[in-house]
């Protein structure tokens, strides 16, 4: 692919795409197997840049599973974003993947990855298609907004301004501005977006002193409960609160003012832990009894002292639902993703804007979320498919 900065100032192209994230590069991709001419601009010095921070740890490409059992993770999931699922979910992703030569594999828990578990291999062949389809790259342009129906970028050669027939923004959504999604491109887009929040983040705990020798410890085996939402997942007692997967799939519903509480023995029913508690206690420390008649091991005993003391009341049931005191989300910058964004009742089935033809968006700039496990590239490919597609029949029709 080609990658320069162009010191003309002004050129025409059948298709612009604005980020290069997994939803940019999946526009383009559509976009230039239509035939289009396609310059995609990206604002840092390099591609996917948050896509191969994601593998770092094992590219979660999708969740496979049933396309009904997909969308109802994706709360109050619009019409929309529903059809893009539609068009390609977990099997047309991992056909994807293998197109680009990457196989992948599905765990015990249903999550797909590529069997090499890096991003890199993946975004190297991915990148090399876009080439092969003539795709033109330009990395370090910063979208600046619109001169009338222009595009306008600051580059490191200066102001560029780029007509397009169509336009997919990829901007992202506000989490990592080290990676480039910042979320700076909002006031670009008056009237058309919703404030962003946090999701998928860990919160903060105001832990007491005794708590640090806990730090990085695993809690497993437990059920968190927010709201109606109660779910099995493991997650992570650290320096700063609390965080990990069990932790990120109830943060929606405590970011917006759900109590957490902890169901230390969600396997045992209360009657009997009660059970057990009541079985003699002996010479044994209160900590040993936990331990030895419940299975209880240190880092959830702390948590149970930490939250759970005085022991004024009913043990059991505190061990079956311990309030967990916390001072909200960590910042937004830390999530691994975002709510809010480009709203839906501003753009139409097509996932164009309603007040700017020819411009579509996609990815995690539209205000939608979901859990961590896959669905949140899913839907990031599956929108980009989306406006790809409807910006290259735009493109077809004004030619």
């Amino acid at each position: 692919m080609t990658t320069r900065a162009d010191p003309q100032k002004d050129f025409d192209c059948d298709a612009l795409v604005i980020g290069g994230g997994p939803a940019g590069l999946m526009a383009a991709e559509e976009l230039g197997r239509a035939g289009a001419s396609v310059l995609l601009a990206e604002s840092m010095p390099t591609a996917g840049r948050k896509f191969l921070m994601a593998g770092k740890s094992g590219l979660n490409l999708t969740k496979d599973e049933p396309l009904g059992d997909l969308i109802a993770h994706y709360p109050k999931c619009p019409a929309a974003l529903q059809e893009a699922l539609r068009g390609f979910g977990p099997d047309e992703v991992k056909a994807w993947a293998k197109g680009l030569g990457q196989e992948v594999f599905t765990g015990s828990t249903g999550r797909v990855f590529p069997t090499a578990m890096k991003a890199s291999p993946l975004l190297r062949a991915w990148l090399a298609r876009l080439s092969d389809l003539g795709v033109s790259l330009r990395t370090r342009w910063r979208w600046a907004g619109w001169d009338h129906e222009a595009s306008v970028f600051a580059t490191p050669q200066g102001q560029v301004t780029i007509r397009a027939k169509a336009t997919v923004l990829a901007l992202g959504g506000a989490s990592w501005a080290r990676l480039g999604s910042d979320g700076q491109w909002a006031p670009l887009l008056p009237g058309a977006t919703a404030p962003f929040k946090p999701a998928n983040m860990g919160f903060v705990v105001n832990w007491s002193d005794v708590m640090s020798t806990h730090f990085g410890r695993p809690i497993k085996g437990a059920a968190l409960i927010a709201g109606s939402r109660t779910e099995r997942g493991e997650f992570v007692i650290s320096a700063r609160g609390l965080e990990g997967g069990g932790i990120y799939a109830v943060s929606a519903d405590l970011r917006d003012g759900a109590p957490l509480y902890l169901d230390l023995l969600p396997d045992l029913s209360l009657a009997e832990v009660r059970n057990r508690l009541d079985r003699p206690r002996g010479k044994a420390s209160q900590s040993n009894h936990l331990r030895k008649v419940l299975g209880l091991d240190p880092a959830k005993i702390a948590l149970l002292n930490e939250f759970g003391r005085p022991f004024t009341g009913d043990l059991a049931a505190t061990l079956k639902k311990l309030p967990i005191r916390h001072a909200g989300p960590r910042p937004i910058d830390e999530a691994i993703s975002t709510a809010g964004g480009v709203r839906f009742d501003a753009l139409d089935a097509t996932l164009m804007l309603k007040d700017r033809a020819g411009v579509f968006c996609a990815g995690e700039m539209l205000d939608w979320e979901a859990p961590t496990g896959g669905y949140l590239l899913t839907g990031c490919l599956a929108t980009g498919r989306t406006a790809g597609i409807h910006a290259a029949q735009w493109v077809e029709r004004r030619a």
